[in-house]
C-alpha cells in the first residue's frame, strides 16, 4: 500500500513538472509562431474602366480672338439736323434700313433750283433754236450775214451746255438729298446710339451715328506654334477642302459653333514664334460674339482604331505618363504609356496600352505594383471618388 502512495506521487508530480515546462518553455514559441504568420492584405477599392477602340479625331488646338466679319460706322455724309431716330439699339437690321433722318429742306430746295434753271435755259434753248433755223434761212437767201449766222449757232450751244450743267447739278442734288436718310450699310446687329433727336450731324462727327456689325457669318483669329504648320499645310494639300474648325468656349464645356479654316496667314510671328490662322463660322445662333475669347480646335487628321481612356487614367511619374493595369487576377500592375493627346476628358493612346484592357480610373493613390483590388460600380464609385478628391495628395 505504502509503495503504490509513492508511486502515485511520483507520476503526479511528474505531470505537474511536465505542465509547468510547457506553460514556461514551449507554450510561447507557439504563440509567437502563430503571431508572425502574415495576414493578407485587404483590397482596395478603386473605379476602374476599360480600353476602348475607335476613331479619334486629330485636333490643334489654339486660343482665339472672334471678329465681326464685317463691321461698319454709320457716318452723316453732309451736315444737318437729324429730326428722326429709327432704330432701337441692338436691333437686327438689314442692308438698306432707314436708321435715321437728316432734316432734307435745304436738299430739296437745292434740287428745286436746279430744276428750275433747267427749265429756264430749255426754253431759252427752245428760242436760240428757232432763231438760228430763221437766220439760216435769210443767209441762204444773202437777207443775213454770216456773222450772224454764227453767232445764233454759238448761243445754241452755249445753251445746250448749260442744259448739261443744269441736268448734273440737279443729279448731284438729289445725291446729297440722298445723304439725308442714314441706312445701313450691312445686314447686322447696330449698337449704342451716339447722338440723338435735334443734333446737327455732319462728316466730321467722331463716332459717327451707330455701329453696325455683321454677326453672321463671323470670323475668328487664333495662333498656333509655327511647328504645327507643315501638318496643317499637308492636310490641306491631302484633303483639297476647307479643315473644319470648332469653336469652344473658354473652359471647354460648350461648343460654341463649327466653321472652316479660312486663311493661314502669310507671316509667322517672329515674337511669339505662332502663326496666325483665321476661321469663318456661320453662327446662325448668335453663340460667338465680336470680341470674345474663346478655344479653338483645327482638325488635321482622323486616327482610326485608336485606343481611348478616360484622363484620369493617366498618372504622371518621373519617368513620364503611366496607368496602372488591372491583371485577371484582380492585382494591378504599373504601365508607362504614350499619349498623343488629352481632349473633352479622353486621352489618346500611342502605346503601353491594349484594346478592352482593364485599367485604374480612380483610386490610384492608394496603389502600389501588385497590390490587389475591388471594383465599385454604379453609386459607390461615385462616392469614393468624391472622397478620393478629398483625400488625394495636392501635386
Amino acid at each position: 500500500m505504502k509503495k503504490r502512495v509513492v508511486i502515485s506521487a511520483a507520476l503526479l508530480a511528474a505531470v505537474v513538472a511536465g505542465a509547468g515546462l510547457y506553460a514556461v518553455h514551449i507554450q510561447p514559441f507557439e504563440q509567437v509562431d502563430a503571431s508572425t504568420t502574415p495576414t493578407p492584405p485587404l483590397a482596395v477599392p478603386v473605379v476602374a474602366s476599360v480600353v476602348a477602340q475607335h476613331d479619334v479625331p486629330i485636333y490643334l488646338s489654339g486660343v482665339g480672338t472672334v471678329i465681326a466679319y464685317n463691321t461698319d460706322v454709320v457716318r452723316a455724309q453732309i451736315q444737318g439736323q437729324i429730326i428722326s431716330i429709327n432704330f432701337s439699339e441692338g436691333q437686327t437690321v438689314h442692308a438698306g434700313d432707314l436708321l435715321a433722318q437728316i432734316d432734307p429742306r435745304p436738299y430739296q430746295a437745292m434740287v428745286e433750283q436746279y430744276t428750275g434753271n433747267l427749265e429756264r435755259d430749255q426754253a431759252q434753248l427752245t428760242n436760240a433754236q428757232a432763231n438760228l433755223k430763221r437766220y439760216t434761212q435769210l443767209g441762204d437767201k444773202g437777207w443775213a450775214t454770216p456773222q450772224l449766222v454764227e453767232t445764233q449757232k454759238a448761243q445754241v450751244g452755249q445753251l445746250q451746255a448749260a442744259i448739261k450743267t443744269d441736268q448734273a447739278l440737279i443729279e448731284a442734288a438729289k445725291v446729297q438729298l440722298s445723304y439725308t436718310r442714314l441706312t445701313s450699310p450691312i445686314d447686322g446687329v447696330v449698337g449704342i446710339r451716339q447722338i440723338d433727336v435735334g443734333n446737327i450731324i455732319s462728316p466730321s462727327t467722331t463716332n459717327g451715328l451707330v455701329v453696325v456689325t455683321q454677326l453672321n457669318p463671323i470670323s475668328l483669329i487664333f495662333t498656333l506654334p509655327e511647328t504645327d504648320l507643315p501638318q496643317i499645310q499637308l492636310q490641306q494639300q491631302e484633303s483639297r477642302t476647307p479643315l473644319p474648325v470648332l469653336a469652344f468656349s473658354q473652359d471647354n464645356r460648350i461648343q460654341l459653333d463649327q466653321g472652316e479654316l479660312g486663311l493661314v496667314n502669310n507671316e509667322i510671328l517672329q515674337t511669339t514664334g505662332s502663326i496666325q490662322l483665321k476661321a469663318n463660322f456661320p453662327n446662325n445662333a448668335h453663340r460667338l460674339w465680336p470680341g470674345q475669347l474663346v478655344n479653338a480646335r483645327l482638325l488635321v487628321d482622323t486616327r482610326h482604331n485608336g485606343l481611348t481612356v478616360s484622363a484620369a487614367v493617366v498618372q504622371q511619374g518621373q519617368n513620364g505618363p503611366y496607368a496602372y493595369v488591372i491583371n485577371p487576377d484582380n492585382t494591378v500592375a504599373v504601365r508607362p504609356i504614350k499619349v498623343a493627346q488629352i481632349s473633352d476628358g479622353q486621352a489618346l493612346i500611342d502605346s503601353g496600352l491594349e484594346a478592352n484592357e482593364r485599367v485604374v480610373v480612380d483610386g490610384q493613390y492608394k496603389l502600389q505594383p501588385g497590390a490587389r483590388v475591388t471594383l465599385l460600380r454604379g453609386k459607390a464609385a461615385e462616392e469614393a471618388a468624391a472622397q478620393d478628391a478629398q483625400q488625394a495628395p495636392i501635386p
